[in-house]
């Protein structure tokens, strides 16, 4: 079942192979992809769906060097050349807009404020155009700037599908700014957006009504990470997190957004499968972060039920025919964790396609 077509949104998807979100910054100083970036996401076009990196809104949500914009004239004909090349080999790709919220630093998005939900800094260091800091403290967003912080997701949204995005992702996950406003570990807020379970999910949910009424709700898909516990984000309170989420996929679900993308590693919790079965739409699962989501994982989870589709980092990354290698059963190349973040083609456009 993982290599038969679905249905996603107004897109025919011809596998259940989904490409995850995977930060690469080879878009330079400036964010603007290119054609290094064209050929990256070219070789990709034969899995069912790609979700871009994180691309951020604003200056001020960039949070790391080298990550693509979706703000400037250059920036977004970056992208139409890189949806042009997908679309151009059959495939689909969705934009995943991404405002990096407290994790940055003002080396990184040019002197623009780092904001949160809370006043609170990360424990720990980011990557700047100036080397390794420590994670400054950010400023509380007050209640009056939220309404132009959602605008920005929603100009963001727009601008993808002009460059010829299929879609955008939400990136509610891995402690970025969406998810601090879910996480009690980023939001102690004392106004309707923080608080009970009900506030903190209420800002995610905003954005995600506005994305979806500007460029309509079959071209919306959002993902979280309930549980995961990186970059501050912690969520070690079960019932907390479960009373959040619901809440959160409760009131998404009348909205029929184009899919629910849930990385989790226990993909069988009962957890993830309350998810599902409240958000009753085109579900997509990740299982892997800490650990590489094999064929025969993937295979089962849509075999047995728990996801419409698979999402895969590290096998696409090294394998930019995938749905070959693992449908035929052949040997497939391995990742090399060292060129993740590097510049050029090595580790990035160099990974070779199967030769008979």
């Amino acid at each position: 079942m993982l290599f038969s077509p679905m249905t996603l949104g107004e897109l025919e998807l011809p596998n259940r192979l989904v490409m995850a979100p995977l930060t690469r910054v080879r878009s330079g100083r400036e964010g603007v992809p290119g054609p290094l970036v064209v050929e990256h996401y070219r070789q990709r076009a034969s899995l069912g769906l790609i979700v871009s990196e994180g691309t951020y809104p604003s200056h001020a949500g960039q949070g790391f060097p080298g990550q693509p914009g979706l703000v400037t004239d250059q920036q977004l004909q970056g992208w139409s050349e890189v949806t042009a090349a997908v679309h151009a080999e059959g495939g689909r790709i969705f934009a995943q807009v991404m405002h990096a919220g407290r994790v940055t630093h003002e080396d990184t998005t040019g002197g623009y404020e780092v904001v949160a939900p809370s006043a609170i800094a990360i424990d720990g260091e980011t990557r700047t155009y100036e080397g390794k800091k420590p994670f400054p403290v950010p400023r509380a967003l007050d209640t009056s700037e939220l309404p132009g912080l959602i605008e920005e997701f929603v100009t963001a949204s727009r601008k993808a599908i002009n460059a010829g995005f299929d879609g955008v992702e939400l990136h509610s996950a891995n402690g970025y700014l969406l998810h601090e406003f879910l996480t009690p570990a980023a939001n102690q807020r004392d106004d309707v957006y923080g608080g009970s379970p009900a506030n903190r999910a209420r800002f995610v949910i905003e954005v995600a009504q506005a994305v979806a009424d500007a460029i309509g709700a079959d071209r919306v898909g959002i993902r979280i990470s309930p549980e995961h516990n990186v970059q501050g984000a912690v969520e070690v309170d079960a019932a907390d997190v479960q009373e959040t989420y619901a809440h959160l996929v409760d009131a998404l679900a009348p909205l029929k957004l184009a899919y629910l993308s849930v990385l989790h590693k226990d993909p069988t919790s009962d957890l993830v499968r309350d998810l599902r079965t409240r958000f009753g739409g085109t579900f997509l699962l990740n299982s892997g972060f800490g650990v590489i989501t094999t064929r025969e994982e993937a295979m089962s989870i849509v075999a047995d039920g728990h996801a419409d589709a698979v999402v895969v980092g590290r096998p696409a990354i090294a394998n930019p025919d995938l749905v070959r290698r693992w449908r035929d059963g052949l040997p497939t190349n391995e990742p090399d964790a060292s060129t993740f973040y590097t510049d050029g083609a090595k580790g990035y456009t160099d990974y070779p396609a199967y030769q008979n």
